[in-house]
């Protein structure tokens, strides 16, 4: 097994029996990732305020000096000949910084999951995998944001053992 690869087996997806695996995300995947970083937009009502490219995520991810990160799930399933496999999810973070610990910590900036290969452990695969590389990076803590209306994602994500945080809201300005 490759080192930063995780196999699972995925016998409860909604379609036939089949080997996942999550691996880094490598410069032949950017149009799939941008993909599926539009169909969690569709998913969140927000397709409409998608202006990233390909390109964007090529150089976020992949230049000198990347910006963040990402994991990809594989699931046998692919049309193309070039490869036995597609994506059927992402996870996409980059680092933050506590002053309060003076530590380091990892945000997870967006976990998807193709609907046809949910419930069958592909996201737990992704938190798991997130948080192992937190605390391989001496991480103070791992946090992300949830919808308040996403009610599968925040059971999911206390089944797993994180804290929702009620008192905290997102400020962002678009320059």
């Amino acid at each position: 097994m490759q080192p930063g690869v995780l196999l699972l087996r995925t016998s409860n997806l909604k379609t036939e029996p089949s080997d996942s695996r999550i691996r880094e995300a490598i410069p032949e995947d950017i149009h799939e990732l941008h993909s599926l970083v539009c169909e969690l937009a569709d998913y969140e009502n927000l397709g409409h305020t998608v202006i990233s490219t390909p390109t964007d995520l090529q150089e976020a991810l992949f230049s000198e000096t990347p910006r963040a990160e990402a994991l990809v799930a594989e699931t046998p399933g692919a049309t193309g000949a070039e490869s036995p496999f597609r994506l059927s999810g992402m996870a996409i973070f980059h680092p933050s910084f506590s002053t309060f610990t003076g530590r380091p910590g990892l945000w997870l900036e967006d976990v998807y999951v193709r609907p046809e290969c949910r419930d069958a452990g592909i996201g737990k695969a992704f938190l798991e995998r997130f948080l192992t590389i937190a605390r391989e990076r001496g991480c103070a803590r791992a946090e992300w944001s949830v919808l308040d209306w996403n009610t599968p994602a925040i059971k999911f994500y206390e089944r797993l053992g994180a804290t929702i945080m009620p008192d905290w809201r997102i400020a962002r300005m678009d320059l």
